[in-house]
């Protein structure tokens, strides 16, 4: 019989990696809690019509990329390719913006039909921040805090901030006018995938990745020259309020973003460590987006950060993320095995992870499972500790003695072991964005 394997490019994510996942997921939620971010969750089928309106129909997402297919009624249907678009759909059908100021954020799985390679999947992870109803660069500043913060408590090194402005869309249009007769200049130099975005998105070629026009792009004209006053303005302030919080970033003229809906502040935070795919968190301004989609004008910002290329940081920066018991319980006759299950219960009531022994086997064998577990102690239990009414505690990550603890006192000798040795658990996430 033929065996039946994942879809190209969607993942499975296997027991030893998940631990690595609920880490990020929980240092999420409470960052974002601490900047009073609420959760927001959103289908991952939206009508098509909601990603073309508002991406935009020539972009490759739309054109290449998504996931579309009719329903059984005959409605064109698409899997979400990313979070923004969803997000403020929800916010202007539910009234969330109407006279207030909201900041959302969300998580969950998108889909691009993209070349499979690492750091892009065709079914991949977003957590993304939106702030919605503030027009000031405080709010851009604010963003991008978060997602560094993030990294701080991650102990993720190396990513480091780019930044943009694309102006508003009367200078962009300006600005494209002078790209295109630059490139249309060089017209035999540009590449295959260049010459088709000349005429329809020529910013997309700036972002081009092929070293053979990096020559070519190097001298183009540059966006920042050509911006209107009020988007120099707000792009000095968000520059002011990085320095005044210490936060280091390079002004990358280059930097584009592939969706329509764009305007002003643009950023990403990159890594090296990463190869190609360097980029681990990208956003910006979309100042038109609620009124393209139905609301009242309404300035807005945002970000998304990619949780794949977030999880290979985490394993480049710390190595092993299981989520590890606490202890192992080990035991010896069947009134052991019976004796073990409440007490394991009873620890587990007071907030240890223990892992049981099941199905037997020889004192040598559940030693062996133990340490494969990767808990830090073992909870040997035998006839002889039945009969003092003890459990023998055994370090198994380090050279300290056995111990014999009364079955009331294993909480309390276990916890002082697990907090001096600091096993596996999740800390507090209060730590300042930069050092």
């Amino acid at each position: 019989m033929e065996l039946i394997q994942a879809v190209r490019g969607m993942n499975d994510i296997l027991p030893g990696a998940v631990e690595a996942w609920q880490r990020l997921e929980d240092v999420i939620r409470e960052v974002m809690a601490e900047y009073a971010y609420q959760e927001i969750r959103i289908p991952i089928l939206e009508r098509t019509t909601l990603f073309a309106r508002s991406i935009g129909e020539q972009t490759d997402i739309v054109e290449k990329e998504m996931y579309t297919f009719d329903d059984r009624n005959g409605d064109s249907l698409t899997l979400r390719p990313e979070g923004t678009v969803g997000c403020v759909r929800a916010g202007v059908q539910h009234g969330l913006f109407h006279n207030r100021q909201v900041r959302l954020w969300y998580l969950g799985p998108m889909f691009r039909h993209e070349r499979p390679q690492k750091g892009r999947y065709r079914q991949f992870h977003q957590f993304g921040a939106e702030a919605i109803g503030w027009d000031g660069p405080d709010v851009d500043a604010e963003l991008i805090f978060t997602a560094g913060r993030v990294f701080h408590v991650l102990n993720i090194e190396g990513v480091e901030l780019e930044i943009n402005s694309l102006g508003s869309p009367d200078a962009r249009a300006k600005y494209h006018t002078y790209l295109v007769d630059y490139f249309e200049s060089r017209r035999d130099e540009l590449d295959a995938d260049s010459l088709k975005r000349l005429q329809r998105n020529p910013l997309r070629i700036l972002d081009s990745k092929n070293p053979e026009m990096q020559s070519v792009i190097e001298q183009a004209p540059v966006l920042i020259d050509h911006l209107d006053d009020e988007s120099l303005r707000h792009f000095e302030g968000l520059c002011h309020c990085l320095d005044d919080a210490g936060v280091p970033y390079r002004i990358n003229h280059r930097l584009v973003r592939g969706l329509d809906y764009y305007t002003r502040t643009v950023f990403e935070w990159v890594s090296g460590a990463l190869g190609a795919q360097s980029a681990v968190c990208a956003g910006g301004r979309y100042d038109r987006l609620v009124e393209q989609l139905g609301g009242r004008p309404t300035p807005a910002a945002g970000y998304a950060l990619g949780l794949e290329r977030l999880v290979e940081l985490m394993r480049l920066s710390a190595g092993d993320h299981r989520s590890v018991p606490d202890a192992y319980f080990v035991t010896v006759g069947e009134a052991a095995e019976l004796r073990a299950v409440q007490l394991a219960e009873s620890l587990r009531d007071q907030g240890f992870r223990i892992q049981s022994n099941c199905g037997g086997g020889s004192l040598k064998s559940q030693m062996k499972r133990g340490d494969q577990s990767g808990a830090g102690f073992a909870i040997l239990l035998g006839e002889r500790e039945m009969q003092q009414g003890v459990v023998s505690i055994k370090p198994l990550r380090s050279d300290a003695q056995q111990e014999l603890v009364a079955f009331d006192q294993i909480a309390t000798a276990l916890g002082t072991r697990v907090s001096q040795c600091g096993e596996g658990r999740v800390r507090s996430t209060k730590h300042p964005v930069r050092e």
